[in-house]
Order: structure tokens, then C-alpha cells, then sequence
């Protein structure tokens, strides 16, 4: 089982207020352990000031007095006398009213074997140090040498240090906790409004992306309202509004190259249809000549005949392409899709018998709105594309159904299918799998172009999915 550990955020925002919470909790523990620290020393150095100061005297007053001279000594004062090594005389001021008259059990502790040991070996004249005395809790012990050589041991309790400096680490706790609560809402607030000019540049840019802008006329009028080069945000807005106005141009220059391709083709197919005419209408009109006419030249009007069909197909393909990019409606009735499928695999079969041809055709007639002699155009080019770019023998299959969101109709063949590198370019114009085969069976690779291109007029999509031994094109409209 995988232990789940917290992420860390990835947002800007976020990665600012945990760094700020962060700084604020490293600056509050170390703030609080050096004050803590130094209360607590400079609270033991007043009990040893004050230990020093006391001497020997409650201890050694121990010896000519039952409870000792109490007078003017703090409370828990501990007072041990050591007489080779063993408790003689042991005494703590508790300020109760019986110190004055001796005092009862409590105010003469006993101390065991390892604590007597610990007494006994305290350095003679040192530096005050500090012991666990058991149930007393921790001194402040010194030791000192007596007149008549008994080791005299006087002490100061450290509870009262001890609770204050609790007292101050609880303080100091509710104040950060505090403190922390009000950065964190106040440093989250901060943030965001610091970071708003960058929200406003990642806006623009987010409606810049979801702009058209692969085809069509595009106008780029989103601009970062923050241009101060004074500041990192206002920089980087300047740089986006240079850049989205070089972007703006650039697609100002392409729209205006693309239409006057297309008037181009559309001109230069319209002006073409007249002459290809009468190339074709003068070949016809000599091969029906009744006078003899030498083979050859029969032949080479046939050929002129067939060329100028073939160009006549491709300026019919070049206008309808340069009419539907220059977006002219089409006609739009309702269209038996079942029929005209229907009428197109017949036509097939008659143009390409040595194919298989198969029909997959719901029980009930499937209807479209749309202009039926383009839509038959997009089906007898899928199924003139699986004919001339498989083998004989090949199987063809053309199906249509019909779902609640749209209707679909595919064509899928059994061919060698298309090559990996060709798939994303099908749909694009003058592409040829096989340039040879191609220019030999008469394809122009207007084809599958037309079939996008009316698709596409007609509010639908076509798709490809080709593998070694079957190829499949779906074309969806909507119902």
C-alpha cells in the first residue's frame, strides 16, 4: 500500500502563502526558543545571585537551632549539613507558621542513599549547580566548607523559573497561533491582490487561445490592461501586447493571401470551364467527322477528349472548393441518405465490378437537411477513393445508421490501407498516396478535400482510421 504524501501546491498563489506561513512559523519558533532560553537563564542566574548572596547561613543555623534561622529566607529554601559525608541536619523553609516553633515533618526532608551521594559529592566553594532532589524537585544547590569542617549545602527551589518559563512558552504559543491565523487569512488576501495584474495577463492570454485562429479572419482585440515597465507583471503585459499585435498582423496578412487564392481559383476555374468546353466540344465534333481520318489523329483526339474531361472534373472540383471557402450557403432540403447510399454503390459496382461491393442500410429510411448533390458528391468520393486505391478483389463496405445525437455513415475497405506518415494530410488538396497510380486512374486528390470541405458545410465531421488490411471513413451530420 502506497503511503499518501501531502503535495505540495502548484500554484504560484499557493506556493506564496505556504512560503509566507512558512518564514512566519521558522521566525515565531525561533523567536520563541531564544526568549525562552534567555528568561530561563537569566531567571537561574537571579536564583544563584541570590543563592550567593544567602551563603551557608540557614544551613549552619540548622546545627544551633531544631528549625533553623528563617528569617528573611525564600521560601523553599533547603538547607542540608554534611558531616563526613552523612546528613546531620537537613531543613526547608516552606512558609508555614510552624518554621517559627520548629516546624513539622515536612519541613525536615529525608533524603535517600543516591540523593545523600549526590549532596556529598557537590564541588566545595563552586559554581551553583543544579540537582534533582525527588519529591523537592530541582535546586540550585552550593556548597561551602564550615568552621568546624561539616560541609554546609544551601539551595533554591527552581519551580517558580520553571513556571514562569511555562507561563511564557504558553504566552508566546496562544499569541503565534494568534498571529498565525491573522497572516494566513491576511497573507492570503495580500497575495491575491498582488497577484491579480498576473491573473489579468493569464485571462488575456486564456481568450487568446480559445480564438480561431488556424483559418479565417481573426481579430485580435484582447490586450493585457497592465503595461507598467516599472514592475515584472507589467513587463511581461508589454511584451504579450507587442506580441499579440506582430500575431495580429500576421494574421491580417495571411487572410488576405488566402483570399486572394481563392479569388484566384475561383476566378481562374471560372474562366477556364469556357475553353476546356470547347476543347472537348472540337474533339467530339472531329472524331464524328464523316471523313476519313488517319488512326493516329483519332487517337490523339481521343486523348485530347479524355484530357479535357479530366480537366473539366478538375476546374468543377477547384470552383466548388473555392465557393465553399468563401463560405456561399448551400442548398439545404431534406435528403434520403438510404436512397442516394444506395444509388452510389450501384454505380460502384457498375464503375469497378472486380471489387466486392457490400451495403449495410437500416430498416428505416435515414433523413438529412442539406444539399443532396454535394452530400451524393462526399459519398461516391469515398467509395471512388476505396475503388482506385485497393487491389481487385478488395472488399467495400458502405454502412449507415442513425443515433439520437447525429447519422453516420462510413466506407471501410480491406486495402493495404494508408500510410502512417499520409493519415494526418487526407483530407488536404492535391495529396496523392501513390502519385503514379494516381496520375494513371485520373485521381487529382481533390477527393477526399471536397468530401472534408462539404462535410464541414454541413455542420458535420469526417474521420480516418486506417490499419494494414482495412481503412475506415466516418462521416457524421447532424439528424
Amino acid at each position: 500500500m502506497r503511503r499518501l504524501t501531502p503535495r505540495p501546491p502548484r500554484t504560484l498563489r499557493g506556493r506564496l502563502i505556504v512560503g509566507l506561513l512558512a518564514l512566519l512559523a521558522a521566525a515565531s519558533t525561533a523567536i520563541g526558543l531564544v526568549t525562552v532560553s534567555e528568561l530561563h537563564r537569566f531567571l537561574v542566574d537571579k536564583v544563584d545571585q541570590q543563592l550567593m548572596e544567602t551563603g551557608g547561613r540557614y544551613a549552619a543555623s540548622l546545627e544551633t537551632e531544631p528549625h533553623g534561622d528563617t528569617r528573611a529566607q525564600t521560601v523553599g529554601t533547603l538547607g542540608v549539613t554534611l558531616t563526613g559525608g552523612q546528613v546531620e541536619s537537613a531543613g526547608v523553609v516552606d512558609g508555614d507558621a510552624d518554621d517559627a516553633i520548629g516546624g513539622d515533618t515536612d519541613d525536615h526532608p529525608v533524603f535517600a542513599e543516591h540523593l545523600r551521594a549526590q549532596l556529598a559529592s557537590l564541588p566545595i566553594g563552586g559554581r551553583p549547580t543544579t540537582r534533582h532532589l525527588g519529591p523537592l524537585g530541582e535546586y540550585r544547590l552550593v556548597a561551602q566548607r564550615a568552621a568546624d569542617g561539616d560541609t554546609l549545602v544551601t539551595g533554591l527551589p527552581l519551580s517558580q523559573v520553571e513556571s514562569t518559563v511555562r507561563r511564557l512558552l504558553l504566552v508566546e504559543l496562544l499569541v503565534f497561533a494568534g498571529l498565525f491565523a491573522v497572516i494566513a487569512v491576511a497573507g492570503t488576501f495580500w497575495v491575491r491582490l498582488a497577484l491579480r495584474p498576473l491573473e489579468r495577463v493569464t485571462r488575456t492570454a486564456e481568450q487568446v487561445s480559445a480564438l480561431p485562429l488556424a483559418s479565417g479572419e481573426v481579430e485580435l482585440r484582447e490586450r493585457v490592461p497592465d503595461e507598467n515597465p516599472q514592475t515584472e507583471v507589467g513587463r511581461v503585459g508589454v511584451a504579450l501586447n507587442l506580441m499579440l499585435g506582430h500575431v495580429e498582423d500576421a494574421l491580417a496578412k495571411r487572410q488576405a493571401v488566402e483570399e486572394r487564392l481563392r479569388e484566384f481559383a475561383a476566378d481562374a476555374s471560372h474562366e477556364l470551364r469556357t475553353p476546356v468546353a470547347a476543347i472537348r466540344g472540337h474533339a467530339e465534333l472531329a472524331l464524328r467527322s464523316p471523313e476519313p481520318t488517319p488512326e493516329s489523329v483519332q487517337h490523339s483526339l481521343r486523348r485530347i477528349e479524355a484530357e479535357s474531361l479530366r480537366m473539366g472534373a478538375i476546374v468543377e472540383d477547384l470552383l466548388l472548393l473555392a465557393r465553399l471557402d468563401a463560405g456561399r450557403p448551400l442548398a439545404s432540403t431534406e435528403v434520403d441518405l438510404t436512397r442516394l447510399a444506395l444509388d452510389c454503390v450501384t454505380d460502384a459496382r457498375a464503375a469497378g465490378p472486380e471489387h466486392k461491393w457490400q451495403l449495410e442500410l437500416p430498416a428505416e429510411p435515414v433523413h438529412v437537411p442539406g444539399d443532396a448533390d454535394r452530400l451524393r458528391q462526399v459519398v461516391a468520393n469515398l467509395l471512388a477513393n476505396a475503388r482506385v486505391h485497393t487491389p481487385p478483389g478488395t472488399q467495400v463496405s458502405l454502412a449507415l445508421r442513425s443515433t439520437p445525437s447525429d447519422v453516420r455513415l462510413t466506407v471501410t475497405d480491406t486495402g493495404p490501407g494508408i500510410p502512417p506518415q499520409l493519415t494526418p494530410h487526407v483530407f488536404e488538396r492535391f495529396v496523392r498516396g501513390d502519385r503514379t497510380r494516381s496520375r494513371a486512374t485520373g485521381s487529382t486528390g481533390l477527393g477526399l478535400a471536397i468530401v472534408h470541405a462539404v462535410t464541414t458545410a454541413h455542420a458535420g465531421t469526417v474521420t480516418v482510421d486506417s490499419a494494414p488490411g482495412r481503412t475506415t471513413f466516418e462521416v457524421r451530420l447532424p439528424g
